[in-house]
C-alpha cells in the first residue's frame, strides 16, 4: 500500500504508443508522462485520436506497439458510458465509495493487529496517509455534494437507463470526483454541465493531488486548470506537440504561427513543384520527336548527342528530387458559407417567433414573446433544467406547444443543431440495415429537405466545401466517425439548406478548440439570424454583446 501521491510522483507513462483502426492509423509512437500534480489537456481536431488515446491510457484499448504503465488507482469518465441492465444511481454511488471503505477497513484491521514492539511503522504510516488522502470517512458526503453541485439525479433507486445522456454523465462524473483516484482521465467533462457545475468541477480539478488527463474543447477550462496542453493534431513534421504554456491564448498563438509557416511552405513547395515540372517538360521536349543534329553534322554524332541530352535531363531530375521537400497538406480551415438574411419574397416582420410558449413540465413563459428578426442575434442561457433546449425546440417546431403560438414567415429556411444528437429535420435517417457513407447520408438529407419544400436547389451548401470533414471521412460510414466528427456532420447538415435562421444548442460540444474559435467568428459575421443556447463560459464571453435571454 502507498500513501497519497506526492508532487513529481509518476502516475502514467505512455512509451511509443501506436494504435489504429483497419485502414486508419490514429496514434504513432506517442510518448507521454504524467506525474502527480500534472494536469494535461488533450486538444486536436475531431478524429485526431483524443478519445482513442484516453481509451489506450485507461487500458480499455490495447496499444498495437509500445506500452502504457500506470501507478496507483485509476478513475475514468469517457463520453460513451455503458449501462448494464438494472444499474441505478445507487450502483455508481456504491462503487465510488468502495475503494475508500476498503482502505478504511484495511487500516482498522492493521491497527488492531499492530505489534507496537516489532510492527512495521513505515507500512502503518503509509496506510494512514492513504486513508487521510482518500478522506474515507467523508466519501459519502463528497458523493452527495458532487451530485448536487453538478445537477445530477440523487435518487439512488433511479435506473441509469431512464436518465438522459447528460444526467448519466453527471452521475458518473460526480462519483469519480469523490473517489480521489491517483490518476483521473476525463473526456469532455464540461459538455453536460451548467455554470455552477463547471465551477465545482474546476475547483475539484485544481485541487487534485494526483495526475489528470482531460480531453476538452472548453477554452476557459484549459486556462483555469491545465499545466500543459498536448495537441494531437500533426505538426509540419507529422508529430503531436506538447505545449508547456498552460494559457489557451499562448497555445493558440504558437499553434497559429506554426500553421502559417506550414501553409506558406506548402504553397511554396507546390509552386516550386509546378516550376520543376515545367522545366522537366522542356528538358525532354527535344526527345519526344526524332532528334536531328545540325546540318552538316556527321551521322555517328547523332546518337552521341542524343545520349548526352538524355543524361543531362536525368541528372536534372535526380538533382531536383534530392532538393524536393515533402510538405504534407496542412489542415483545412472552416469555410463558413455566405448565408442569406431574408427569403426572396420577404414582406417584413419577424422571420420566426413564439408567443407565451409552454411545454408541460419543461417550459413556461407566460406573456413572453421571443422573436427573431433578419440578421438578429440571441444568446439563451440558464442552468440545466431551465428549458433552454425546449425553447429552441419550440422555435424550430421540434417541440409542440401546450400553450402559445409559433409563427414562421413564408420561405424562411431553418438550420438546426440540437444538443444531443441530430434534430429530426437536421439529420439523415438511413434505411434499415444500410450503412451509408457520410457523403451519401448528406445527399439523402438534401433530398428529404427538397421533398419537404425546405430546400432551394439554387442555395445548396456542398458538404465538401465547408472544411468540416475531409474526403476520406466523407467516404467512411457515418457510424464509424468519432463523436466529434459526427458533431461536425450535424453542423454541416444545419448549413446544408443555406438557412436564413441558425438555431444552435450547445454548438461547442464535442468540437475541437480550433473549430470553436473559427465558428465563433463565423457566427458573429454571418448575415443569417443566429440563436445560440450555451453553457460554454468563453463562448458566452465572446457573445456578451448579443441580446441575452436568461431562463434562470
Amino acid at each position: 500500500m502507498t500513501g497519497a501521491p506526492r508532487p513529481g510522483d509518476v502516475q502514467l507513462v505512455a512509451d511509443a504508443v501506436t494504435f489504429g483502426y483497419p485502414g486508419r492509423p490514429v496514434l504513432d509512437a506517442l510518448d507521454l508522462t504524467v506525474s502527480a500534480g500534472d494536469r494535461v489537456g488533450l486538444v486536436g481536431e475531431n478524429g485526431a485520436g483524443k478519445s482513442t488515446l484516453l481509451g489506450v491510457l485507461a487500458g480499455r484499448l490495447a496499444p498495437q506497439r509500445g506500452q502504457v504503465r500506470r501507478r496507483g488507482s485509476l478513475a475514468v469518465v469517457e463520453q460513451d458510458l455503458e449501462v448494464a441492465p438494472g444499474d441505478t444511481v445507487g450502483t455508481l454511488v456504491e462503487q465510488a465509495g468502495a475503494g475508500a471503505r476498503a482502505v478504511a477497513d484495511e487500516l482498522a484491521r492493521a491497527i488492531d493487529a499492530f505489534d507496537h514492539e516489532s510492527g512495521d511503522v513505515t507500512w502503518l504510516t503509509g496506510a494512514i496517509a492513504r486513508y487521510e488522502h482518500l478522506a474515507a470517512w467523508d466519501v459519502d458526503r463528497r458523493v452527495d455534494e458532487s451530485l448536487s453541485r453538478l445537477g445530477a439525479p440523487r435518487d439512488r433507486d433511479r435506473t441509469l437507463a431512464s436518465l438522459s445522456v447528460g444526467e448519466r454523465y453527471r452521475v458518473r462524473l460526480a462519483c469519480r470526483l469523490a473517489e480521489r483516484a491517483d490518476l483521473l482521465l476525463l473526456d469532455e467533462p464540461t459538455n453536460h454541465l451548467d455554470v455552477a457545475g463547471v465551477d465545482h468541477l474546476t475547483a475539484q480539478l485544481r485541487a487534485w493531488a494526483g495526475g489528470l488527463v482531460i480531453v476538452t474543447h472548453d477554452r476557459r477550462l484549459l486556462d483555469d486548470v491545465m499545466t500543459a496542453i498536448l495537441d494531437l493534431d500533426p505538426s509540419m513534421d507529422g508529430r503531436p506537440v506538447l505545449y508547456g504554456a498552460a494559457r489557451y491564448a499562448d497555445y493558440r498563438f504558437a499553434r497559429d504561427q506554426m500553421l502559417r509557416r506550414w501553409r506558406a511552405r506548402h504553397r511554396a513547395e507546390r509552386k516550386r513543384a509546378a516550376q520543376l515540372a515545367d522545366r522537366l517538360d522542356k528538358s525532354y521536349e527535344g526527345l519526344s520527336d526524332e532528334w536531328r543534329p545540325p546540318k552538316g553534322s556527321q551521322k555517328n554524332r547523332r546518337a552521341t548527342r542524343a545520349r548526352i541530352h538524355v543524361k543531362a535531363a536525368d541528372r536534372l531530375v535526380q538533382r531536383l528530387e534530392e532538393q524536393a521537400v515533402e510538405v504534407p497538406v496542412p489542415p483545412p480551415a472552416l469555410a463558413f458559407p455566405d448565408l442569406p438574411s431574408v427569403p426572396g419574397d420577404y414582406g417584413g416582420g419577424p422571420l420566426l417567433e413564439v408567443r407565451a410558449p409552454r411545454v408541460d413540465g419543461r417550459l413556461d413563459l407566460p406573456g413572453r414573446r421571443v422573436d427573431v428578426m433578419p440578421a438578429a442575434r440571441l444568446l439563451v442561457t440558464g442552468p440545466n433544467g431551465a428549458g433552454k433546449s425546449t425553447l429552441l425546440a419550440a422555435l424550430t417546431g421540434a417541440a409542440g406547444l401546450d400553450r402559445g403560438t409559433r409563427t414562421l414567415a413564408p420561405g424562411v429556411r431553418l438550420g438546426v443543431l440540437a444538443q444531443e444528437g441530430p434534430a429530426e429535420h437536421a439529420a439523415p435517417v438511413a434505411r434499415p440495415g444500410a450503412t451509408p457513407s457520410a457523403f451519401d447520408a448528406y445527399a439523402r438529407h438534401a433530398l428529404r429537405l427538397l421533398e419537404q419544400g425546405l430546400l432551394d436547389p439554387g442555395h445548396l451548401v456542398p458538404v465538401a466545401a465547408l472544411g468540416l470533414l475531409g474526403e476520406d471521412d466523407l467516404d467512411r460510414p457515418l457510424g464509424e466517425l468519432s463523436v466529434g466528427q459526427r458533431r461536425r456532420f450535424d453542423l454541416a447538415c444545419a448549413l446544408l439548406a443555406a438557412p436564413h435562421v441558425l438555431v444552435l444548442d450547445e454548438p461547442t460540444n464535442h468540437l475541437s478548440v480550433g473549430l470553436v474559435d473559427e465558428l465563433t467568428t463565423a457566427l458573429r459575421g454571418t448575415s443569417a439570424a443566429v440563436v445560440v443556447a450555451t453553457h460554454d463560459r468563453q463562448l458566452r464571453a465572446d457573445l456578451a454583446d448579443w441580446p441575452h435571454l436568461d431562463l434562470g
